[in-house]
Formats: structure tokens, C-alpha cells, sequence
């Protein structure tokens, strides 16, 4: 994981050269990497999907996935990290700690995942590892453990010394670094290896009591006994094991491959699994399991992909038990039954077929076209012994566009393929605009709606309009508010219809920003009978999709109803389903309707005479600076602005700094629009 252009395809690259799955060694910019194998990666240079795969290292077998370092893609990132128990944040040595960095590390964070820091790109000029590291501690509250130094930086970098065992490693050059030897330490550099050792031991042993007892009564520590020492505090979280290389020059990797293993946890370290059961009685109840092939089966489906054939792959990550060819197992999310026809082992886009995926390891289902449809998140269980694990956080959606099919023909066609593609990536949505009839496409931004439209025409075959990029407005109320509806039809008289009635009494209020949508029924029965309030809620969620000021969906607010009346004969489903969506516009009217904005964190990073313009142009944006670094040259601004002023931002950047300057963006937050914008999109919507 990291931030785009870090290296982590080229350092995967490596990673399957040197471990026997790969012949020859594909570069990123060749558009030849083994993990890139789709076309618009290819091109583009760029990872878009989650590539897994697996290769076996000293006698371990290991499930690694390269992800996406762009923003756009972040899903990808954040279902790779729900199932993995280990990753590697891999850092330029140049540019340091990037906006993605400290995003990727905030996502790892939550899932509190154990990690290596691997900092790239030694042989770079420029090159400063002392620097990540201090950007490390500041900006991501890491604690960052050095195993190794660098022999040389730039063009000087020529070997790595291992501060564990104290010695050198040199890699041969003339068989792309496959070999390589060990020798001693550089006599220049003994007295910085020790320093830098002690600092590492000192590092490690203030969170190991074991490891600080050996040190402090003065013993020769052991290569072993630090290393096990350094695994505990990695598996602890309180440390981060940091090594240095130059993936591109084949220097560094054999060290991150023992890294891994030395330090990341294995399936059994991870203990026990938990997740909601269901018991006789119906009541959820929350259950543990182990991580062993012997315990019931729990797997948690994390990526869905298309297969050409027109089926289905799903990505599974096995926790408990073995997932076998031929199981007829429960979809505990779906409560549906799932019969396992067939399963692959997958490396990229290449698959073998496999018999079971065990405990601890990843693979995928292959479903045929036309049979019922596994989504991310959906958790694979033994029917005897049910369990629902964790779904993945899915990011919403900040900018749309219009797809207008050229033809009826191509409108059928658009539908299905826009289907394929939501199932596969649960950050992308699509919807039918009630009052234009459009067919609007979300995503996560430019870069990712412009992926899409690739594939509807090459993988689909679409012909198809797109409109300008649309942002992802949002309502909320600014206070509290009372709402009411009582849908009365009268009846026909005998032989005509029933009459029709339904009363609704509910309350609206703000929650703090980035609170969502809570829906809460207080009603009591005698008010509102239980079969009835399942329509309720559809009433209430429905108005809250629809909004009450600029047809955009509402959010951080909670709804509670309240109270109501019912009729013992004419009280309908339909009848309150419409007073609960009429309450809610009633009480959200009263509620101080106002909009909301997804604002973006942006880095511009420019040559210093640049930046009297870059800021001038962010001002113009309604972008607010939050801070000015200096590194070494150039100055990197971050600003948070609203992405409504970004469209087509990249180009003016270039344009303005003569194509000097570099920028990155990721969505932040939401926050109020201002009243002169507000009142134009509620009078286009009018």
C-alpha cells in the first residue's frame, strides 16, 4: 500500500521474480507488469484493481495483493486491508510521506493491521531516509523501527546493512539482483551501524520488557532474540520494522521478503475471529472462532470481478474451517444457500484450479453466468454453524456524470453493463434522476468515472454520451423539527374501495458532520402496529434519498418517530409508507434545510517562483491553506477546497507552473455550501 508512483508494482514485480512465480521481470512503465494486466493499467501506467496472488517463501506459503496508490480507487484498498493480517507501506525515499501515504495508513489504522514500512527509491537523487522517517512520526504518529541502513544514497547507493545481524548485502547486477552476498560492514560505516543498532535496540526494547531485561544487565543480544523481540512489538502495533531499498534496481527485496515472514503475522496469529451468530431463538448473539482448518467455515467475500466467460469471480478470504468444491454453504448476509461448483487459486489474472482454499488463505469462486450473484461483504459460512462477520466500509460516492445511450439498443446494453460494474466495485453507484429520467453515474472522482466510461465502450461494447462531471451535493438540517402526516382516503361506499389511513408523528435532528442517516422508531405499538412500521421506515428512508431542498440525498441526521394512530380496518401498508415520507418533508422543512459540499484535501507540490500563483488560483477556488513545507527546492502546499471548483485542475496546474508542479487530491469531508451557491442549485432544481 502507498501512494501513487511509491513503486509498489515494481516492488511486487520483483517480489514474484525472485519467488518463482514469474520468468522475467515486467516493468510499470513498459506496461508489461504481471499485476497490471488490465488494459487501461497498461496504458496508463497506473494499478487500478487489487491484484492477488500468492507464491511460497522459505517454506511458507504467502497471499499478497497489490493495491491501487490512486485516491480514485481507494475501495480497492480498503477491502485488501479488511481481509489481510499484515501489509507493506512502501515510501518514496524522495518524496517522503504523500497525501494517499497517510491515507492508506489512516485505513490500516482501523483495521489495526500490523505493517512494514519499506522506503523506496534509494538510488534516486535526492533520496532522504532519514527524512521519511521523521515524516513517519510526525505525520502518520508511527513508530517507525530502522533495520537496516543504506550503503550510499543516489546514484551511490550501492548495498543495505542488516543493524540485526550486522552485516552487509550487496546484490549481483548482471542476474537482475537474483543473487547476492554477504559480507562486512563497510569500515567507514562501523561507527554509524552501531549507533544506529543501539537505536534500534533501545527502540524495540522500551515496548518489550523481555528484550529490555537482556539489554539493560548488559548480554550479547542475539539476531534471534531480537528479531522475536521486534515481532512482538510489531504484532502489538507499537512498532513498525522499516527497511531500505531500490525496488527498480533490484536492491532490497530478499530483506522485505524475510521482513515478512520475521515479522507480519501468519494466520494463527491473528487468534480468534468474531463475528454476530444466530441462535434458536432468532437473537443475534456475537461469537469467536479460531483460525484452524478443524472450526466450522467462515469466509468473508471481498472482490468481485467479472469473468470472460460472462460468470462471476469472487474473491474470498477463508478465516475458519475449508471452503470445498462441492459445499453447499450458507450466504449469511443474503440467507441464502450457496452451492461451490468451482475454485481457483488466483496469481493476477492467470487462475489454477483448486480443490479447497483453507484456513488463512485467499481464492475465489467462479460462478456461472445467469446463477445467483455473490457481492463484497457477504460472509460464506457452515449452515450448522452460522456466523456474520464484519462487511467492508464502502466510501461514498463525491461526483457524478450523465450516460446517455446513443440507441434503445445501446440502452439495454448500458443497463446490464452498469450492473456488472456496480457489483463489482461497491464505490461506484448508479441511479435514474426522477425528474430528468438521466441515467447519473458516482464514483470516487475523475479518474475513476473516466475508467468506467473506458470500460462500458471496450469490455461492453456501449456506445454512449457523457455529460459534464456532476459534484455529490448533500442536504442536512441545522436544527431540530417536528413533523406529522395523516393519510386519510375515505372509503367508496359498499362494493367500492377501502378507505385508506395511516398517521405518522416524527422528530428530526442534526448529528455531528459525517453522522449519516440514523433511523429510530420510539413509536409505541398501540400508535403504530409492528407489521406496519417496516413501511414507515421505507416512507422515511425514501424522502431522505429524495431530500427536501435540491433533490440530493440527506445526511447526518437522525429520525425518530414517534407516535402516530392506525385504523383497525382501513390502515394499510401503502397508506403509511406515504404519511412517514410526508412527515419527514414536513419536519425537515422545519429543520433549518441547508446543503452540503464534499471538500477535498489537496497537496500542490511547486517550484518555489510558482507559488505566488498556485496560491492566487486556490484563493480564486475558495480553497483554504492550511499549511507551506519546504523540501528541499520546492514548496508543497495543502489546502482543503471544494470540489466543485477542481474540474479540469490538473490541466490549468500545468499551464500555470509550466508543467513543474504536481498535485494530489482525496476527498476530506463535507461541509456547508455557501448561501449564494445554495440558492442557485434550489432554483435550478425549481
Amino acid at each position: 500500500m502507498a501512494h501513487v508512483d511509491a513503486g509498489k508494482t515494481t516492488t511486487t514485480e520483483r517480489i514474484l521474480f525472485y519467488t518463482g512465480v514469474t520468468s522475467r521481470i515486467g516493468e510499470v512503465d513498459d506496461g508489461a507488469a504481471f499485476t497490471d494486466w488490465m488494459t487501461q493499467e497498461q496504458e496508463r501506467g497506473i494499478s487500478i484493481t487489487a491484484a492477488a496472488t500468492t507464491f511460497g517463501w522459505k517454506g511458507c506459503v504467502v497471499n499478497l495483493i497489490d493495491t491501487p496508490g490512486h485516491v480514485d480507487f481507494t475501495m480497492e484498498v480498503e477491502r485488501s486491508l479488511r481481509v489481510l493480517d499484515g501489509a507493506i507501506a512502501v515510501f518514496s525515499a524522495v518524496e517522503g510521506v504523500e497525501p494517499q501515504s497517510e491515507t492508506v495508513w489512516r485505513q490500516a489504522d482501523r483495521y489495526r493491521i500490523p505493517r512494514l514500512a519499506f522506503i523506496n527509491k534509494c538510488d534516486r537523487e535526492g533520496a532522504d531516509p532519514a527524512a521519511v522517517i521523521e515524516a513517519m512520526k510526525t505525520r502518520l504518529a508511527a513508530n517507525p523501527v530502522l533495520v537496516q541502513l543504506p550503503v550510499g544514497i543516489g546514484e551511490g547507493f550501492t548495498s543495505v546493512i542488516d543493524l540485526i545481524t550486522m552485516r552487509a548485502r550487496t546484490w549481483d547486477p548482471d542476474n537482475f539482483g537474483a543473487s547476492f552476498e554477504d559480507g562486512p560492514i563497510p569500515h567507514a560505516l562501523t561507527d554509524d551501524a552501531s549507533r544506529a543498532r543501539e537505536q534500534m535496540i533501545e527502540a524495540i526494547a522500551e515496548h518489550d520488557d523481555e528484550l529490555m531485561a537482556a539489554w539493560v544487565s548488559g548480554r550479547e543480544l542475539s539476531a534471534e532474540q531480537i528479531r522475536k523481540s521486534l515481532r512482538r512489538v510489531t504484532l502489538a502495533g507499537k512498532g513498525v520494522p522499516t527497511l531500505v531499498g531500490a525496488a527498480f534496481r533490484n536492491q532490497g527485496i530478499h530483506n522485505l521478503l524475510d521482513a515478512v515472514l520475521d515479522f507480519l503475522p501468519s494466520p494463527a496469529d491473528v487468534g480468534e475471529i468474531r463475528g454476530l451468530g444466530t441462535d434458536s431463538d432468532l437473537q443475534t448473539r456475537t461469537i469467536t472462532a479460531e483460525a484452524a482448518d478443524d472450526q466450522p467455515l467462515a469466509a468473508l467475500a471481498f472482490k468481485v470481478q467479472s469473468d470472460d466467460a460472462g460468470g462471476q469471480l469472487t474473491f474470498v478470504r477463508v478465516y475458519t474451517g475449508i471452503l470445498r468444491v462441492g459445499d453447499a454453504v450458507l450466504n449469511a448476509t443474503k440467507g441464502s444457500n450457496e452451492q461451490i461448483g468451482r475454485l481457483v487459486r488466483m496469481f493476477a489474472n492467470h487462475r489454477e484450479d483448486i480443490r479447497a482454499i483453507e484456513a488463512g488463505m485467499i481464492g475465489a469462486v467462479v460462478s456461472p453466468s445467469g446463477s445467483g450473484k455473490l457481492a463484497t461483504g457477504d460472509t460464506l459460512c457452515d449452515p450448522r454453524s452460522p456466523i456474520l462477520l464484519d462487511a467492508i466500509a464502502v466510501p461514498n460516492a463525491v461526483m457524478g456524470v450523465v450516460v446517455e445511450p446513443e440507441t434503445d439498443e445501446d440502452h439495454a446494453k448500458l443497463m446490464g453493463a452498469l450492473e456488472r460494474l456496480a457489483i463489482e466495485d461497491p464505490s461506484f453507484r448508479v441511479r435514474t434522476d426522477p425528474d430528468s429520467g438521466q441515467i447519473v453515474i458516482s464514483g470516487m472522482g475523475e479518474l475513476h468515472l473516466e475508467i468506467v466510461v473506458d470500460r462500458l465502450r471496450r469490455e461492453f461494447g456501449v456506445k454512449a454520451n457523457i455529460g459534464n462531471p456532476q459534484v455529490a451535493y448533500r442536504e442536512t438540517i441545522a436544527r431540530r423539527g417536528e413533523g406529522e402526516n395523516k393519510f386519510v382516503r375515505v372509503a367508496g361506499g359498499p362494493g367500492g374501495p377501502r378507505g385508506e389511513y395511516g398517521h405518522v408523528q416524527l422528530v428530526v435532528e442534526p448529528t455531528d458532520r459525517g453522522g449519516g442517516y440514523i433511523y429510530e422508531n420510539r413509536a409505541p405499538e398501540s400508535a403504530i402496529p409492528q407489521e406496519h412500521a417496516p413501511a414507515v421506515e421505507a416512507g422515511v428512508t425514501e424522502a431522505v434519498e429524495r431530500g427536501v431542498l435540491a433533490g440530493r440525498p440527506m445526511t447526518d441526521l437522525r429520525v425518530q418517530v414517534v407516535g402516530g394512530s392506525y385504523h383497525p380496518v382501513d390502515s394499510n401498508n401503502y397508506a403509511f409508507k406515504v404519511a412517514g415520507s410526508k412527515a419527514l418533508v414536513a419536519a425537515a422543512t422545519k429543520a433549518g434545510p441547508t446543503l452540503l459540499e464534499p471538500i477535498m484535501s489537496l497537496e500542490v507540490v511547486t517550484p518555489e517562483e510558482s507559488v505566488g500563483d498556485v496560491l492566487g488560483d486556490l484563493h480564486a477556488r475558495r480553497g483554504k491553506v492550511a499549511g507551506i513545507t519546504v523540501r528541499g527546492g520546492v514548496q508543497a502546499v495543502a489546502c482543503f477546497v471544494p470540489m466543485a471548483t477542481m474540474f479540469g485542475y490538473a490541466t490549468d496546474l500545468r499551464s500555470r507552473t509550466r508543467g513543474r508542479a504536481t498535485h494530489s487530491m482525496e476527498f476530506d469531508h463535507y461541509a456547508e455550501v455557501p448561501l449564494h451557491i445554495r440558492q442557485d442549485l434550489t432554483r435550478a432544481r425549481a
